[in-house]
């Protein structure tokens, strides 16, 4: 039988408290949380069939252990479930957090399939991670043995971070360029604190240069270093920038002050959880206080905005979003999430133009799903004369990214590039058509999920260790 979370409780029924009440009462919160919070992650964890197809591990894109690292959870061996998840995750307490379970290992559980409810298996690798750090478990990176081999990594996201730990740990010299005063990349500056504690995101930045890596941060490539440079200061290089381009609105007043971008938004409410002036928050600007906020998009971008906006004091907070709640994007957890919050959505409903600047409203056009298109998604329709207009004191556009022109930024030609614009390679190691180059993340596979780029960071660095280790073999005959 499972065990089951035992809570322990203060009598005030007695007349006279005895000792244990005492006890109780002085005990601290954290360690009877902490003891409530083992039980349910060896309950969660013993609800694991150990089947022979573990579905969850095989729609994970690192392919994690999962199995194995429940059944260590559920019989209290938490070091030893650190270990087997951290073996093939550099940030199991970060994909603990934001990862789209859902979609993913949660999703294709069995038992969730059998119509028992998924293991929670985000709750409990977000769980054992935290404790390992709590307990001394999680040390800086200590290689073997030093190699003279450099890497320059572009982008300090979880691409470039996790292909900077994995490298280390070879030995590898590692040099980290961000264009940002913080590593972290979206992990810092894009994604909510409620959803990815910042402290959390710090404490790994600060193991990897406890281990090592050196990081050289407000470096623009392009501007304060040339490409050319760091190439040739390097044995290799990574291309790990993200996707930071928004894709943009027209129609009428779509210039309009007060119709703001996503990643400003977000990047503004992160640094003033780091205790940051921001003097678009001061002015207003890039604040939804007391304001009535249109959040446009379906994406994990925008419920990020509209739960932000919601945190903020908004007065009314709704998102709009072409298509119907079956055909968005963005996480459905996240939307319940944001609805249980007091946001109102707007399905098939799409902007056709802005009224007043700074804004005061948005033109709403009502749309239709109409014939699948090529993919086999439904393209939306405009539904002619049903128009309407939705008050609006801040617009915010959460459309997607798309990648910024590197080979123009960069003044590198020869850097390939597909017909959207993402940096053409090997998706198995990085490597593109430049020698020692390579590229992983979000530049590759256009936006995509913090999973897949800690994957693409690893398989690069594995790579290219394999690349020196050959190369030095080759030299020694």
């Amino acid at each position: 039988m499972a065990k089951q979370p035992m809570l322990k409780f203060v009598t005030v029924e007695r007349d006279m408290p005895t000792k244990r009440d005492a006890d109780v009462r002085n005990k601290d919160f954290d360690e009877i949380y902490a003891e409530y919070a083992t039980a349910k992650a060896e309950e969660q964890a013993s609800r694991c069939s150990q089947c022979g197809v573990p579905y969850c591990q095989s729609h994970c894109p690192l392919h994690n252990n999962i199995p194995d690292w429940l059944r260590l959870t559920a019989t209290g061996r938490l070091e030893e479930a650190y270990n087997v998840s951290q073996a093939t995750n550099t940030f199991p307490e970060i994909c603990g957090r934001i990862c789209p379970q859902d979609r993913l290992c949660e999703g294709n559980c069995v038992i969730e399939q059998s119509g028992h409810g998924t293991v929670t298996i985000g709750s409990v690798e977000k769980y054992i991670t935290d404790t390992a750090w709590e307990k001394g478990w999680v040390q800086p990176v200590q290689p073997n043995s030093e190699r003279s081999e450099s890497v320059g990594i572009i982008g300090a996201g979880p691409g470039g971070l996790a292909a900077a730990d994995r490298l280390r740990r070879a030995g590898v010299q590692v040099t980290v360029y961000d264009r940002y005063d913080r590593a972290g990349g979206l992990l810092t500056y894009g994604i909510p604190g409620f959803k990815l504690e910042k402290d959390v995101v710090m404490r790994r930045i600060d193991q990897l240069e406890q281990g090592g890596v050196t990081f050289k941060m407000n470096c623009t490539v392009g501007e304060d270093i040339s490409f050319a440079d760091i190439r040739a200061a390097h044995d290799a290089v990574i291309i790990a920038t993200g996707v930071y381009k928004t894709r943009d609105l027209s129609g009428p007043g779509s210039d309009a002050a007060g119709i703001v971008r996503a990643i400003d938004y977000l990047t503004c409410s992160n640094r003033l959880s780091f205790g940051d002036t921001v003097a678009e928050f001061e002015s207003g600007e890039l604040n939804a206080a007391g304001k009535k906020v249109v959040v446009i998009g379906g994406g994990d971008t925008a419920m990020d905005c509209v739960r932000t906006a919601v945190r903020q004091g908004a007065e009314s907070v709704k998102c709009l979003y072409r298509r119907d709640r079956a055909n968005m994007p963005g996480s459905q957890r996240e939307t319940q999430n944001a609805e249980e919050e007091g946001v109102v959505f707007e399905w098939l409903a799409a902007p056709k133009g802005f009224e007043g600047n700074p804004v005061s409203g948005v033109q709403v056009q009502r749309m239709r799903l109409g014939q699948p298109d090529a993919s086999g998604r439904q393209s939306p329709e405009v539904i002619e004369g049903a128009d309407y207009l939705e008050d609006a004191d801040l617009v915010i556009k959460a459309l997607g990214f798309e990648p910024e022109d590197l080979p123009t930024l960069w003044g590198e030609p020869e850097l390939e590039v597909t017909r959207w614009g993402t940096v053409k390679a090997e998706f198995t190691t990085g490597a593109t058509a430049m020698d020692g180059v390579y590229a992983i993340g979000d530049i590759v596979r256009g936006a995509s999920l913090v999973v897949w780029a800690i994957k693409d960071g690893r398989d690069c660095a594995d790579a290219i260790v394999d690349r020196f280790n050959n190369t030095a073999a080759v030299a020694a005959e």
